[in-house]
């Protein structure tokens, strides 16, 4: 699993082996089965967390129990509750393994501590928040001001990874829809791709 870490960061970044050793021995590795909790509600999310292989959805419940899909992480990406691991507060959220997965996980401690002895992994880290700041900001417009059609087009563009390896009433979830409207959006897809 460090070897795929390895062969992930050297695509974002000029790193030497020995940073690269130094950041491994730091991580553990641990392996979820599927519909394993990584982080309940109710507790502090306190790593940096690399999905090595697998899925996992970031969700909440809402007030009428309701749950709502926040994100997504498959392999290579990196799932995180950060309003918790920023302020060291109680998360609202949950994180769940859809599949059998793997992850690396570093302490907040632990990764504060790489940031300040590597340049380099903290100008990639930098670089990551970046990218997932902008990516929040497309998926609020999207949600915003585009049709249901639109949404579901716009995932599957961007997401075909993630599309194939969820349930639908997940993606519909992610999506602000109901799976009734999901369904007949698929549906009518088909048929006009039929046509």
């Amino acid at each position: 699993m460090f070897s795929q870490f390895k062969t992930y960061l050297e695509q974002f970044t000029e790193i030497s082996e020995d940073e690269i050793r130094m950041i491994c021995e730091a991580g553990r590795e641990r392996t979820l089965r599927k519909s394993q909790s990584l982080l309940h509600d109710g507790e502090v999310w306190n790593y940096n967390c690399f999905i090595a292989s697998g899925c996992f959805r970031l969700y909440r419940f809402g007030e009428d129990g309701t749950d709502h899909t926040m994100r997504f992480g498959i392999e290579n990406w990196w799932m995180t509750d950060q309003e918790s691991y920023n302020n060291s507060t109680p998360s609202v959220y949950n994180i769940e393994a859809l599949s059998k997965s793997t992850v690396i996980l570093w302490t907040k401690e632990t990764w504060q501590h790489l940031l300040s002895a590597i340049p380099v992994l903290k100008v990639f880290e930098e670089g990551l928040q970046a990218r997932a700041y902008e990516a929040s900001q497309r998926r609020i417009f999207s949600l915003i001001s585009g049709s249901a059609e639109e949404k579901y087009t716009e995932f599957q563009k961007t997401y075909p990874n993630v599309f194939n390896k969820v349930p639908l009433y997940m993606v519909a979830s992610y999506l602000g829809m109901s799976r009734e409207t999901l369904s007949r959006i698929r549906k009518d897809g088909s048929i006009k791709n039929k046509a």
